[in-house]
């Protein structure tokens, strides 16, 4: 277990190399495993969650040569070995849900999978998976299994394609029922569905592997039955998050940092919120430059959704922005229920912030009613204050470094496991920028009470279970 220490107060300056997609990277796996030919993937990011699925690919068969230092890799999955992902996965990330669509038409035996994991950022309810996957032929059920549970899943009839409609534009029910319905028998319609760029960049690989898919303009992907199959060679898009997270950190710093490979068209939203915000960027031929560029006025108003909409998990950090821009501005958190749990620590730090349940904005959401927390009003300019952070999720663990990267003082870091998951090498790139930042031990385990080395040594023996595949005794 480790720690950050940040000193702040200095801007960000020079240039960095954005990393691959880890919402791409982790589901183009579990697409290879449609097929049981080779699969060349560039530009993968070496973050906690491709290593997770990676190992999750090895436990059912696949052959994995991944080259860390190049970001090239390579898998086959000749034959399924098993189709039962064990319980230790259980929580670990969001990916062993997909392989029910991915392995349905490979294999005529029961499929298991844990339950979902991911950050407690609200509910992510996989109903909308399984009503897809059903209509496409699939039986489905949930059973308590090792105390925590798992979902069997089986076509032994084989698949079906079918007009799906869903309720809310998931990415991950859109993902699902995707890769579903490559080898489902006749034309699947996907409506409403999700058409993020990890999306299409999923699209685009499957119809290198031998898929037939056409996205329409009204949130209608067509599907039909893939016949053959062949190797593939795949770059991974730019991480849109990442870019967005250090554009960010350059602008709240008065700082100046180019970002080598961000990709305009991904951005198109946040750019337009970082103009009206006085934020400088130059879009170039082979990235963006984002800089400070004049004081920082507030009185925006956001509301998060689906793309091409002001993406979730860009809402953390803007509103660390914010607490460094003139004014009051309004957030409307409007595809998670609880994800503003990262606000009192910041509020602890000085930010003026005040959380609401009603809905601030033009339009009414699915939470309307619901009494969560889901829009905030935040003022500013505020100076922070150095803390003692525990990262909760990923992206508000990028907030807390930002804000740390904000206050004069010395700030304290945990749970920095969080941003291994999507952050490729955070201190190395923050440090070329001119950042104070240091990772060390938390405490040697001899200095931990009995209790906590206990603890310290579970989780410990949960990584090297989930890295190495092998059980620990």
């Amino acid at each position: 277990m480790d720690v950050l220490k940040i000193k702040g107060g200095k801007p960000l300056e020079g240039k960095i190399k954005a990393a691959g997609a880890k919402n791409a990277m982790t589901k183009l796996l579990v697409a290879s495993l449609l097929s049981d030919k080779m699969c060349t993937f560039y530009n993968v990011p070496n973050i906690l969650d491709v290593e997770i699925t990676v190992n999750l690919c090895r436990e059912i068969g696949s052959q994995v040569e991944w080259n860390r230092e190049e970001k090239i890799l390579k898998i086959t999955t000749k034959e399924l070995k098993t189709s039962y992902v064990p319980q230790r996965y259980s929580g670990s990330n969001r990916i062993p849900i997909l392989m029910i669509g991915a392995l349905l038409g490979r294999t005529d035996e029961d499929i298991i999978v844990p339950t979902i994991g991911g950050d407690l950022i609200g509910s992510r309810p996989v109903d909308l998976h399984i009503s897809a996957l059903q209509k496409l032929g699939a039986r489905i059920e949930f059973r308590e299994m090792k105390k925590e549970g798992a979902y069997f899943a089986q076509a032994h009839q084989g698949l079906t394609g079918a007009v799906i409609s869903l309720s809310y534009p998931s990415v991950g029910a859109t993902e699902n029922t995707i890769l579903a319905a490559v080898r489902a028998k006749g034309t699947t319609l996907i409506k409403n569905a999700a058409i993020e760029p990890e999306i299409i960049d999923l699209i685009l690989f499957l119809q290198k592997l031998g898929a037939n898919i056409m996205v329409d303009a009204d949130r209608t992907i067509c599907i039909q039955q893939a016949h053959q199959f062949q190797e593939v060679e795949h770059t991974v898009l730019t991480d849109r998050n990442e870019v967005a997270s250090y554009a960010m950190a350059a602008i709240s710093t008065k700082g100046r940092v180019f970002i080598e490979g961000a990709e305009h068209l991904h951005m198109i939203a946040f750019l337009n919120k970082i103009r009206e915000l006085g934020g400088g960027f130059h879009v170039k031929s082979n990235g963006i430059e984002f800089f400070y560029d004049q004081p920082l006025k507030g009185g925006l108003h956001l509301e998060t959704d689906v793309h091409p909409g002001f993406m979730t998990d860009w809402q953390q950090p803007f509103v660390v922005l914010l607490t460094q821009a003139q004014g009051a501005s309004v957030i409307h958190e409007t595809v998670y229920e609880n994800r503003f749990g990262y606000t009192h620590m910041l509020k602890e730090m000085g930010a003026d912030i005040e959380l609401f349940t009603q809905c601030l904005g033009g339009k009414q959401c699915r939470f309307a009613s619901s009494n969560h927390h889901h829009s905030l009003v935040v003022k500013g300019p505020s100076l922070l204050k150095g803390h003692n952070f525990s990262i909760p999720d990923l992206r508000a663990g990028f907030a807390y470094v930002m804000a740390a990267l904000l206050s004069p003082d010395i700030s304290t870091i945990s749970n920095v496991e969080f941003l291994d998951r999507g952050y490729e090498e955070l201190v190395a790139k923050l440090t070329s920028l001119g950042a104070d930042i240091v990772r060390e031990p938390l405490l040697p385990l001899k200095k931990l009470s009995p209790e906590k080395c206990k603890a310290a040594l579970h989780g410990l023996m949960k990584k090297v279970e989930i890295d190495t595949g092998a059980p620990t005794l």
